[in-house]
């Protein structure tokens, strides 16, 4: 999970302050006050669609054993080891929470669920399920979320939570007529809460279909309600106000604090102010603006270290909190920067400070520094990488020299970077000519067999396709494009069809990338499609198609004629192409069938198998092809289906072909 490591456990939010949510028109139990979060951005990513009605919502519950809801309400410890598991349980705790308003309680019962990896899902449920019910539990939804946030649930999960509500939107409207307004309201009500990032906004646009309902649902959420005059306000009143602290009240509350602070010197009035917020829990906040106020004012600085130093000694602020307002901080210290020149300076001075008087924890600079060293010195690195490779794939364009290409690529000592390179490959060779396309399909052949592993070749696939609508909006035929060096690429031996399955899984449905590999998959599923695929640039560089089969034809017809095995697979050897070896078989059995030369060729084919110059592979895709060509064959070799098929059985019989071959239509 992206929750924070160590941050508060709703056990001491509880003791320092509890936290409930008022289930009708009154005050929150126990006199407590539920505050909604900032957040760290990130980008979204989905993991699954679809939701569920009310009424299902209960059938979920009613199938629950008595024994587990006794579990769940008194602490389950159960981790669901499953996502259908975790979909189960988590139903009644959403139940629960609606009825009760504890926040705390439902804390504590998603925390013992675990499943971290799952909690994208409960975001998805908790406002599915708000949905189908009335304002207050559309509000306790909002306020659940916020609480959540920071300590349990992090703005990526948040995030991936209404990506999947976008994403199942048609299917939320046949139950819920409204839903597409109301997923707004709770979209623009989550930026609001700062909670999710207004980024999400764009880049949730950039991955839904161009006329989708999620589409029209981001519409609403900027022309309605975030480009509304006094949105912020429109936003938290919309399901009829609510009965706790609001971002901004929180913060102007905890600003004014600090102000009066630094005003009067009065420590303890503070420290009383800081204890009647009772939120624990935002106490980062705290932290955040006492430090920025220092970098403000430097002659507040000794004021603002005191607060801090006996606040944490006091166990006012607890350590976590002192390490989230820092990290918060040092996260926008860029932007400071543009108010303080000096923020990055004056910041660096503040933690020194905070770590030698013992009130923040020594691991923070050193992670602090560590990451953004690493950060830059991967930048750096990654920006060399990038520009070497296009002087090097250029000179490839001009030069035509694969294994010039090839020690170039290893004097560089970057392996990690591999599929960067595939990427800048394919994206440089899709803005230009045919010859070029053929030219980086062949280099990617050859990388595969000297350098590339089948993770690099996917990785590097696999981030084309999610940029493909920035390329698009460069190069306007890339996804065609990108689909035919993807289907090349299979039948190039350089991926095998599962592949295909794995990337696909990594992209998102109904995304540009999505698409562009079911392109890739109807590519290669077409009659001829290895024929097609292959000329499907029309040759071009001096070891292209076309080429390559005039040698292999010449090869063949000398063999014929001179009868040398060893020869001829000398020659096979030399071409230099064993991703092209199908075609060998192709054309060999294609002369046997004419010159009824059986015996000689099927030598051949048995040597070059035997040797490993031909792999079971390439030798059942050359048959593959001739089957696929048959019906053409038959004009020209009446007999020919007879004699494939004893060819056929010849080989099976020698291993020479995959089991799957005799399945192959």
């Amino acid at each position: 999970m992206a929750a924070e490591e160590g941050a508060m456990s709703p056990t001491r939010m509880l003791a320092e302050g509890h936290l409930r949510v008022a289930t009708g028109g009154g005050a929150p139990a126990d006199g407590g006050i539920a505050v909604r979060h900032l957040p760290h951005h990130h980008p979204a990513k989905k993991d699954g669609v679809g939701g569920k009605t009310e009424q299902d919502n209960h059938e979920d519950v009613d199938s629950l054993p008595s024994q587990e809801l006794k579990k769940l309400a008194n602490g389950n410890n159960k981790v669901p080891g499953t996502l259908d598991e975790y979909k189960r349980l988590v139903v009644p705790i959403v139940e629960e929470y609606f009825s009760t308003g504890d926040v705390e309680l439902a804390s504590s019962e998603l925390r013992s669920l675990g499943s971290d990896q799952f909690q994208h899902y409960f975001v998805k449920k908790l406002i599915s399920m708000a949905m189908d019910r009335h304002d207050k539990e559309k509000e306790m939804a909002s306020v659940l979320l916020s609480s959540l946030y920071a300590d349990l649930l992090s703005s990526y999960m948040i995030s991936e939570g209404f990506m999947m509500l976008l994403e199942s939107i048609e299917d939320l409207t046949v139950d819920i007529p409204d839903a597409v307004d109301l997923l707004a309201v709770f979209i623009a009500r989550a930026v609001v809460d700062e909670i999710l990032p207004p980024v999400f906004l764009a880049r949730a646009r950039a991955l839904l279909p161009e006329f989708s309902k999620g589409i029209q649902v981001l519409q609403v959420v900027e022309k309605s309600y975030l480009s509304a005059p006094h949105h912020a306000e429109l936003v938290e009143r919309k399901w009829g106000g609510s009965t706790h602290f609001t971002v901004e009240e929180a913060k102007k509350r905890i600003q004014d604090i600090l102000r009066e602070y630094i005003e009067s010197g009065d420590i303890d009035e503070a420290f009383r102010c800081i204890r009647e917020l009772s939120l624990p829990f935002f106490h980062h906040e705290v932290v955040k603006r006492a430090l920025t106020l220092g970098m403000e004012n430097i002659s507040s600085q000794p004021l603002i270290l005191k607060l801090l130093r006996e606040a944490a000694a006091g166990c006012l602020i607890s350590s976590n909190q002192i390490s989230k307002g820092f990290s918060r901080l040092a996260e926008s210290v860029d932007d400071l920067s543009l108010d303080i020149p000096s923020a990055k300076d004056l910041f660096d001075k503040l933690v020194s400070t905070a770590i030698s008087e013992g009130w923040l924890d020594a691991s923070f600079s050193k992670s602090a520094a560590s990451e953004e060293e690493m950060r830059n010195t991967s930048a750096d690195k990654v920006k060399r990488f990038k520009e070497e490779s296009g002087h090097i794939i250029h000179e490839y364009f001009l030069s035509d020299d694969v294994p010039e290409l090839i020690r170039s690529l290893e004097e560089l000592s970057a392996p990690e970077y591999n599929p960067i390179f595939l990427k800048k490959l394919v994206t440089l060779a899709m803005d230009r000519k045919n010859r070029e396309k053929e030219m980086a399909s062949v280099l990617l052949s050859s990388l595969s067999l000297e350098l590339f592993s089948t993770d690099d070749i996917m990785k590097g696939f696999i981030m084309l396709l999610q940029s493909a609508e920035d390329t698009a909006l460069d190069i306007v035929d890339a996804p065609s494009e990108l689909a035919l060096f993807l289907a090349r690429a299979v039948i190039d031996e350089v991926l095998i069809p599962l592949n295909l399955d794995e990337i696909s899984s990594k992209l998102r449905p109904n995304s540009s990338g999505s698409q562009t590999v079911q392109m890739a998959r109807a590519l290669l599923s077409a009659r001829h499609s290895s024929e097609r695929i292959l000329r499907c640039w029309g040759g071009g560089t001096g070891w292209a198609v076309e080429d390559a089969k005039d040698k292999i034809a010449k090869l063949l017809e000398e063999y014929s004629t001179g009868g040398d095995l060893g020869e001829a697979c000398r020659c096979i050897r030399d071409l230099g192409m064993p991703f092209f070896n199908h075609e060998v078989v192709k054309k060999a059995l294609v002369m046997a069938m004419e010159k009824q030369n059986d015996a000689g060729i099927l030598a051949l084919l048995q040597e070059c198998f035997g040797e490993g110059l031909i792999t079971i592979n390439q030798m059942t895709k050359g048959f593959t092809r001739v089957k696929e060509g048959l019906d053409d064959l038959v004009l020209d070799i009446p007999n020919a289906q007879e004699k494939f098929g004893a060819y056929v059985e010849l080989a099976t019989g020698r291993g020479w072909l995959l089991p799957a071959f005799t399945s192959v239509p």
